[in-house]
């Protein structure tokens, strides 16, 4: 007959040293993160707080700098872009992405006929942007192909909002359209052949066989190709820079180059701090909504 016991003593001490062996490989981890992500965090989130020009010692302000950020047009109005880049790099990128590996992942040879999408990814943000001024700048590459068909009054790509940023937001897709195929690939890839056979041969072809087959089964990679875009397009900075500088006037700014200029250009250190933690609880309340509402749907909640 058997009965439960407590765990010797030498068994609670040998879960002790794996315990703080456990605790010895995570430590350098656990401190790398906090060096250089919370103790920064903490900082700005201080610095956010106070009025600060980068020289001396900061004044402590309370909220003040908040409440400008709020009655700021400027910053209402990159919020407005920063929004419309969420949005169109979901539609855009992500979808052209989706469209590319659907219609190239069963097809001989179709690694050949994704490379030209994936390409233009090796290149800089700041690259891409110089690439697309010089195409879309006035008297550019696109107004002189126009031109050459007697189109002579063109837009105004990078002048006119929003249609600036509409067009940045396209070299953006441009840029990222061949790595969201390849990731939407390799999740085809992954189906199992069952499934779709006996789709098939139930009748289920085209969009049908997307429909019921093979976006379910997209689903967790589309969760995470999802949120990386959404992520990403909130913090975006550099295509901006390199293409309108936020220009003109500012109606292209998205919040991170609004950021940028007030700490950097201004040198209101304290301004730019508080968008900075502003930018910072924005991402991580979308990712967290998002992550939330992927894990109900894969519950069936």
């Amino acid at each position: 007959m058997t009965s439960d016991k407590t765990p010797t003593v030498p068994y609670r001490r040998e879960k002790d040293q794996y315990r703080w062996s456990a605790l010895g490989f995570i430590a350098p981890g656990v401190l790398l993160v906090a060096v250089l992500l919370y103790l920064p965090l903490l900082w700005t989130t201080f610095i956010s707080l106070t009025d600060y020009n980068g020289l001396g010692d900061p004044e402590f302000i309370g909220f003040d700098n908040y409440a400008e950020m709020l009655d700021d047009p400027q910053f209402l109005s990159s919020v407005l872009n920063t929004l419309l880049w969420v949005g169109g790099t979901l539609l855009v990128p992500v979808g052209i992405g989706l469209g590319v590996a659907l219609l190239t992942w069963n097809l001989k040879g179709g690694i050949w006929l994704r490379l030209p999408f994936l390409i233009p990814y090796a290149v800089s943000g700041i690259g891409v942007g110089v690439i697309w001024s010089f195409i879309l700048g006035s008297g550019g590459a696109l107004d002189q192909a126009l031109g050459a068909f007697g189109v002579a009054d063109t837009p105004r790509w990078l002048v006119d909002a929003p249609l600036n940023t509409v067009v940045m937001i396209l070299a953006t897709a441009w840029q990222g359209v061949g790595v969201n195929a390849l990731l939407f690939t390799i999740g085809l890839q992954s189906i199992p052949r069952e499934p779709l056979e006996a789709a098939k041969m139930d009748g289920a072809n085209g969009f049908r066989l997307f429909r019921s087959i093979l976006w379910p089964m997209l689903r967790p990679l589309t969760a995470v190709v999802v949120g990386l875009s959404i992520v990403a397009s909130l913090k975006t900075f550099d295509i901006v820079q390199g293409m309108t500088k936020g220009g003109p006037g500012g109606a292209s700014e998205t919040l991170a180059l609004t950021m940028y200029k007030e700490t950097f250009v201004n040198s209101d250190y304290g301004l730019g701090s508080a968008i900075a933690v502003f930018l910072t609880v924005v991402t991580l309340v979308a990712s967290i909504l998002y992550l939330r509402q992927q894990l109900s749907s894969k519950n069936g909640v």
